[in-house]
């Protein structure tokens, strides 16, 4: 990951929780924020490379990275997890709503559980998320959720309908949490990912050729790593952002 930029104070002992954040976009945001000088938990389902991250990071933070494995399919082990976080941290000040499987599917081949499983995987737990954390934030005096959506949806891609449909839910979600939790000083946003170059993309979906094509549709000329959704991320959680909500921020290069 890139050396810090902008420097937010207003991190430092707040408690942070990220979904999704052993690996690619969701462990950078993890290192973002845990450098800030925040109180980090993220949740995850894959142990062995969460555990990773959060040893490598606690060595080097200002409080320790708190790995809690759970299955955000299921709901109740989802409440359950952030009891426990808040239990542990204080407030829930940030949520990133991060976690999510861009699987490939046939059109012709999807089933009626396989739909279910996609969106439960992608969309549903977005919403108990935001609804777990509420409470603790209402209680801090506010706070920001961020969700992690994506420009798939937007580029007619054929390979994914079930996740694209989700990741489009998304934007529609984040403006209704929005309106309903601003009153509470609760800010909703939304950031949509372009073309993202992450290790799990190259093992499964992505080719130099692609990633060349891609590259000449971006105004920047350069390839997209993790990284470049951390600074907006904190940005949209930060003070700066304070009245900025129900809005979606396309991160990825300047596609046209």
């Amino acid at each position: 990951m890139a050396e810090p930029g902008a420097q937010y104070p207003e991190f430092r002992d707040r408690s942070v929780v990220v979904t999704g954040g052993g690996s690619g976009i969701g462990a950078a945001i993890v290192e973002g924020f845990a450098r800030q000088g925040a109180k980090v938990s993220f949740i995850d389902i894959a142990e062995e490379e969460s555990h990773a991250l959060a040893y490598r990071l606690s060595r080097d933070s200002l409080h320790p990275v708190r790995f809690h494995h759970a299955d955000l399919r299921d709901i109740e082990a989802l409440r359950k997890t952030v009891e426990a976080i808040v239990a542990d941290c204080g407030p829930v000040g940030v949520l990133v709503n991060n976690a999510a499987r861009d699987d490939r599917h046939d059109f012709d081949q999807v089933t009626p559980d396989y739909w279910d499983n996609n969106q439960a995987t992608n969309l549903r737990h977005v919403f108990f998320a935001a609804q777990a954390v509420a409470p603790s934030m209402r209680e801090a005096g506010g706070g920001a959720i961020i969700n992690m959506s994506s420009i798939a949806f937007m580029l007619n891609m054929p390979d994914f309908p079930a996740y694209t449909t989700a990741k489009a839910a998304i934007i529609g979600l984040t403006k209704s949490l929005a309106g309903k939790l601003g009153p509470d000083n609760i800010r909703v946003n939304c950031i949509l990912p372009g073309m993202i170059v992450t290790e799990r993309q190259m093992k499964l979906w992505l080719t130099e050729e692609g990633i060349a094509g891609m590259i000449e549709r971006q105004c920047i000329k350069r390839v997209l790593q993790a990284d470049a959704i951390v600074g907006p991320c904190l940005f949209l959680a930060s003070d700066g952002a304070s009245a900025v909500t129900a809005q979606s921020l396309i991160v990825d290069g300047g596609i046209f």
